[in-house]
C-alpha cells in the first residue's frame, strides 16, 4: 500500500498549507497549533527526490548525472535552480 502524500497546497486557492495537529499514535498526546511547513517540505516531490538524492550521493553531482542519465551541467543547474528556490522559501533571521 503507498503511503498518502503530504499536501503543500490548499486544493481550493492554491495557497501554502500549515500544521495545525501532530498526534502521538504511541499515547495519543496532541498537539494543536498552527505550524508551517518546513521550507523542503514545501517543495513538489520531484524536487524533495532530487535534493534526497544529492544527499545519498554525498554532494556528487557527477554521480548523480551518472545515475539520472542527464549531462553533469544540467543537474548543475537544476541544483542552482533548487537552491534559489529554498531561499524564496526560507525566513531571514
Amino acid at each position: 500500500m503507498q503511503t498518502p502524500k503530504l499536501p503543500i497546497a490548499c486544493p481550493s486557492c492554491s495557497a501554502s498549507l500549515q500544521v495545525s495537529r501532530l498526534s502521538c499514535p504511541s499515547c495519543n498526546t496532541e498537539v494543536t497549533g498552527n505550524f508551517p511547513l518546513p521550507p523542503l517540505l514545501r517543495l513538489p516531490a520531484d524536487e524533495q527526490a532530487f535534493i534526497l538524492q544529492f544527499f545519498l550521493t554525498s554532494g556528487s553531482l557527477k554521480e548523480m548525472a551518472a545515475q539520472m542519465g542527464i549531462s553533469y551541467p544540467t543537474v548543475r543547474n537544476r541544483l542552482d535552480d533548487l537552491i534559489e528556490k529554498v531561499k524564496k522559501l526560507t525566513p531571514e533571521e
